[in-house]
């Protein structure tokens, strides 16, 4: 099998056996790859659009009827049942007459079937054996093997099946193995089937192979008859994308591990007794029969028919796909591991090293990052910036403890005391005790092509190569304070344009400005009762929460949606000037520009006490602007400014000639990364200062909120919106605890990003107690935060906190020598705090 592999990929052309050109294919077949880098192939690959269209012709042509019957759609459905799962057998180079296949739900399903069924085989249990690179689903087997278990690396496997002779126990044997690690691509040394086999034969047949083949399938072909396994567990999304199925290859002489398996369902017996005696005769017609508990999934098995048929149209076979990926993949591995830091450290530590030969290695990198200290670059750090590119790869443990532990020199001791410590799979603590605690992964499939490859390359260059040495933020220009923590940064940032509706979550390549009021366009508008001019909240008026306002600086727009969906029985006509989002959103754009609408000016009197004091507010006289909102909530309103920021016409200002860190690169505009410039979205010039506590910057941290939300029923994960806050800051390479949780209450000021924004932290903060809605359901969580105590100060419950400019930057801003500061996303936060 491997041999031709390796003569083939030696030579490998890009895309050579596919159908027609790669581009042309994923133009056709692929269109969601437009602007996305998936390399995410090991978890699924994806499903051609021709796939999809073919089943769905089919589905809408021919009815199928449950395969438990004798009408005529039922036969149709038992029939083509069978094509498929000969195909399948023949597409896995398994001989119909030594090999049967069991559809199964994916591959944990088939290997939990032979688990199980061994369980059974004998009373006292059996030995199970598994290798060390193995997924997360192989080890748990070992939790049922009664007779003990070995976790095994590859020299004592060898020694293990060395020790066999005629002699043999009488228990059963499993040794269980991946053909191709999920976690870094390596390819397990698959002779050991043969050799269990040979040892077997020679002692009684009572050792089993399992292999664990769905990480291999996804790329390469699988020749069972060559191999010889026992059991074979795969998945087919792995392969096609679509349908949603696995299945079980079971060598048929090695079925009587399956005669004592307790469990039966619908379909599998010829007779049961219910009652009077425990009795019932299972099928011995085929295996599958035996095995496939209950109604089959039909259409999955219909849809795998179209499946094969696409792939094999598109392809040709999987010996393509494995040349192209290989290539690729050697392309990745010789790229990161020549990328050099300016001090000629290496930026990439990569966990496997055998790429260029497909016998022994698939495409598949598992690496970390480091920086020129040789610090680790904390993965979910990256995998944030990666996926603000629109670059989908994936970091962890992967499902492969074994490996990754071996890969990142954790002992199991370790990892035990950091468990206790909160340590969980698939958290964001990255780094403890000076190493990594999981990997990044990115993976590649039939449809990856070099754009894809070049893009993550050049992501990587672009943030984590550092060609010049790093520049410090002096000590001394934090004003005399005590530095409390260097690595803090900016995880996301908010602003909340109309009061008490969604937020604006700003983009990570866009820099926000900060002036006198706060951010930009933070608390700009408000909606007002139409005859009253009194403001609307959003406890009042729950459906403000699906109210979503975007600051469009390209189309000097406010553009405000409402998402229908949410509220089926809310029926609303369109009142749009603005094309809408999706077909469940109405959308209204109103100008930036406050001096080209149709306005009238609201007493101070009017207002509610919950908003700005000091301040006019004009209303909104579009009848547009009145039918928009009233619709939407049932009650006479408009839209009104609040804000003292200028209704002159909006001017973003030039971009600053300052040149940014490496960080910030990922964050400009397609326009300024070409002129070498920061791009900038702002408001109007202020013309008087505000620093109420309603026009500050409330910021939180992210142990703040993580703390916060634990043991709270919710059904998404923690978001700015959920605490109103504009900035999240959060902390590198450590773990979110309790005891970390409040420590901006402690903060006194901040210095954030290159600009060096100064904001001094005000406290007893109250916003974030009145503005805890989820957006998804518009309902108050006021009540469910109530029962989690954060902090007590003054008798009161703590989420946050705010901060302002220091009274010298307003009073600057206020001449109009502030120079346009601004903040963004990833940007480095010194929090500080006055000497005691």
């Amino acid at each position: 099998m491997t041999e031709s592999f390796v003569e083939k990929g030696d030579d490998a052309r890009y895309g050579e056996g596919y159908c027609t050109d790669l581009e042309t294919i994923r133009k056709m077949e692929y269109p969601l790859l437009n602007e996305t880098i998936y390399l995410d192939h090991a978890g699924t690959t994806l499903y051609a659009k021709s796939l999809i269209g073919s089943f769905s012709q089919d589905m809408m042509s021919n009815l199928y009827g449950n395969p438990h019957s004798m009408s005529q759609s039922s036969q149709r459905s038992t029939k083509r049942t069978e094509d498929v799962r000969l195909r399948a057998l023949q597409f896995f180079n398994a001989d119909p007459d030594e090999y049967d296949l069991v559809f199964v739900a994916n591959a944990t399903g088939a290997i939990k079937l032979v688990a199980e069924s061994f369980r059974d085989l004998d009373p006292r249990g059996f030995w199970y054996g598994y290798h060390i690179d193995s997924h997360t689903s192989l080890v748990g087997v070992r939790e049922i093997a009664n007779m003990g278990y070995e976790c095994f690396r590859d020299v004592e496997v060898d020694a293990w099946i060395s020790e066999f002779g005629p002699e043999q126990p009488r228990t059963p044997k499993l040794l269980a193995f991946p053909a191709q690690s999920n976690l870094n691509g390596r390819r397990l040394p698959v002779r050991w089937c043969k050799q269990i086999r040979s040892a077997a034969s020679a002692g009684g047949g009572n050792i089993f192979s399992l292999l664990d083949a769905a990480s291999y399938v996804s790329t390469a072909p699988l020749e069972v008859n060559d191999l010889a396994p026992d059991f074979v567990a795969l998945s087919f999304y792995k392969i096609f994308g679509f349908p949603d199925l696995g299945a079980l290859i079971v060598r048929k002489s090695a079925a009587r591990a399956f005669e004592r398996r307790k469990f039966f369902g619908g379909g599998t017996v010829d007779m049961v007794l219910a009652s009077g005696a425990q009795w019932h005769a299972k099928k011995e017609t085929s295996i599958h029969e035996q095995l496939e508990d209950g109604t089959l999934p039909f259409h999955n098995i219909i849809a795998l028919g179209a499946a094969l048929d696409t792939h094999k149209r598109i392809y040709g076979s999987m010996a393509n796909i494995s040349a192209h990926t290989g290539l690729l993949a050697k392309q990745v591995y010789d790229s990161l591991s020549s990328l050099r830091h300016y001090n000629r450290t290496n930026v990439c530590r990569i966990y496997q090293s055998g790429y260029g030969n497909l016998a022994l290695q698939g495409p598949i990198v598992a690496f970390n990052l480091k920086n020129s200290r040789g610090e680790w670059i904390p993965k979910t750090d990256i995998e944030r910036l990666a996926a603000a590119r629109n670059i989908h790869l994936r970091s962890g443990s992967v499902c492969n403890p074994g490996g990754t532990a071996s890969s990142l020199g954790w002992s199991a001791a370790a990892l035990s005391r950091h468990y206790a410590a909160g340590l969980r799979c698939g958290d964001d603590h990255d780094v403890l005790d000076g190493r990594p605690t999981g990997v990044l992964r990115i993976s590649l499939g039939a449809m990856t092509n070099l754009r894809d490859v070049q893009s993550l390359i050049q992501f990587i260059k672009e943030i984590y190569v550092e060609s010049v040495p790093p520049v410090a933020l002096p000590a001394s220009s934090l004003k005399g304070s005590v530095l409390i923590a260097p690595r803090f940064y900016i995880e996301s940032l908010a602003v909340f344009p109309i009061r008490g509706c969604g937020a604006f979550k700003i983009p990570a390549s866009k820099s926000w400005e900060v002036n006198s009021e706060g951010l930009a366009w933070d608390q700009t508008w408000c909606l007002v009762h139409e005859k009253t001019g009194k403001g609307l909240d959003e406890q009042t008026y729950p459906r403000m929460a699906h109210i979503l306002p975007t600051v469009d600086p390209e189309r000097e727009s406010l553009l405000v949606s409402y998402d229908r969906t949410v509220d089926p029985a809310h029926d609303i006509v369109r009142v749009s000037c603005a094309p809408p989002a999706s077909k469940g959103q109405i959308s209204l754009e109103i100008p930036l520009d406050w001096a080209k609408t149709s306005l009238v000016t609201t007493s101070k009197s009017d207002t509610s006490s919950s908003y700005k004091e000091g301040t006019s507010t004009q209303s909104h006289f579009s009848n547009l602007t009145k039918t928009f909102f009233s619709e939407i909530l049932g009650v006479p309103c408009t839209l009104a400014r609040c804000s003292s920021q200028s209704t002159g016409q909006f001017q973003p200002p030039q971009p600053s000639n300052t040149c940014g860190g490496r960080m910030r690169k990922l964050f400009r505009t397609k326009a300024s990364h070409e002129n070498g410039q920061r791009s900038h979205i702002s408001s109007n010039e202020p013309t008087r200062p505000i620093v109420s506590k309603q026009s500050a910057i409330h910021h939180i941290t992210q142990a703040t909120a993580v703390h916060a939300t634990r043991g709270i029923a919710i059904s998404k994960p923690m978001t700015a919106e959920m605490f109103r806050a504009n900035i999240v800051v959060a902390e590198r390479g450590n773990m979110v605890d309790a005891q970390k949780s409040n420590a901006e209450h402690h903060w006194s000021s901040l210095c954030i990003g290159q600009d060096r924004v100064y904001l001094d932290v005000l406290k007893n903060d109250r916003r974030s107690q009145t503005g805890s809605s989820d957006r998804t359901t518009g309902t108050d969580r006021a009540k469910s935060f109530a029962r989690v105590i954060i902090r007590q100060a003054n008798g009161e419950n703590l989420l946050g906190t705010y901060a302002i400019l220091p009274t010298e930057d307003v009073d600057i801003c206020e001449s109009e020598k502030f120079g346009g500061k601004t903040i963004a996303v990833m940007d480095v936060v010194f929090p500080s705090s006055k000497g005691e």
